[in-house]
């Protein structure tokens, strides 16, 4: 049997089933990158919600596996060479799944780095600046009579999907006919921000019209609908 005893996030978290991938996390678009890949590859895994609401990702057991406190986080049992492997980040997660299973990310190296050059493009562009937009527009930034950091995000969210509109012109995915772990790092933050940040309006979601056919392609796979609720709010 398994053991993953020597991790401490596992004295917070106990694995039911040590054998499968442990997969920490909560269903925010970072972390349902990460449920969508593993639906989408089939790979068995466990899941634990990290609770925000009592500090869970500050906890000692959550830091020994990821520093930054963040989610989400994995725990492979069968990582590199049959060792267990922790990794954090969702795009070094996602990265790590697609070559892991031989799926979702292109087998030519220049089809692979230019999928991976799109995953970077989400994760240093789309995930940071989607996310500022929504702080300042549905949380506390509406208290600030100072419009100007709110519409710095506005501008810059509307120019990010401008590149995405124009990159997905003629294209069902951001990679051509194949879907890859670019679309699955993107269309989360693109509807999380049309819908739970209630910023469509804000940004001229309509002026996109590539951009909400591939989100409408991308939410309508079962695997993804299946990711999006996972792990399950308690």
């Amino acid at each position: 049997m398994t053991d993953l005893s020597a991790f401490p996030i596992t004295r917070k978290w106990p694995a039911q089933h040590p054998e499968r991938l442990q997969l920490y996390s909560l269903p925010t678009p970072n972390g349902v990158k990460v449920s969508i890949m593993l639906e989408e590859t089939g790979l068995p895994y466990e899941v634990h919600l990290v609770r925000f609401e009592s500090n869970d990702q500050t906890s000692p057991e959550f830091l020994s596996l990821n520093p930054n406190n963040k989610i989400p986080a994995i725990l492979d049992p069968d990582g590199p060479g049959g060792k267990p492997l922790p990794l954090f980040e969702s795009g070094a997660i996602l990265l790590y799944l697609a070559d892991k299973t031989g799926q979702f990310i292109p087998q030519d190296a220049a089809g692979r780095y230019e999928t991976i050059q799109w995953l970077m493009f989400q994760m240093g562009g789309i995930g940071p600046m989607f996310g500022q937009l929504g702080f300042f527009h549905k949380f506390a930034g509406r208290d600030y009579e100072d419009k100007r950091p709110r519409d710095r995000y506005v501008a810059e969210s509307k120019r990010l999907l401008g590149v995405l509109e124009t990159r997905l012109a003629g294209r069902q995915w951001l990679m051509g006919d194949a879907y890859t772990i670019a679309d699955i790092a993107t269309f989360p933050w693109v509807r999380n921000l049309i819908g739970f940040y209630d910023a469509g309006d804000l940004v001229g979601i309509n002026d996109f019209p590539n951009v909400k056919r591939v989100l409408a392609a991308f939410v309508a796979r079962p695997a993804v609908a299946r990711g999006l609720e996972i792990p399950k709010r308690s």
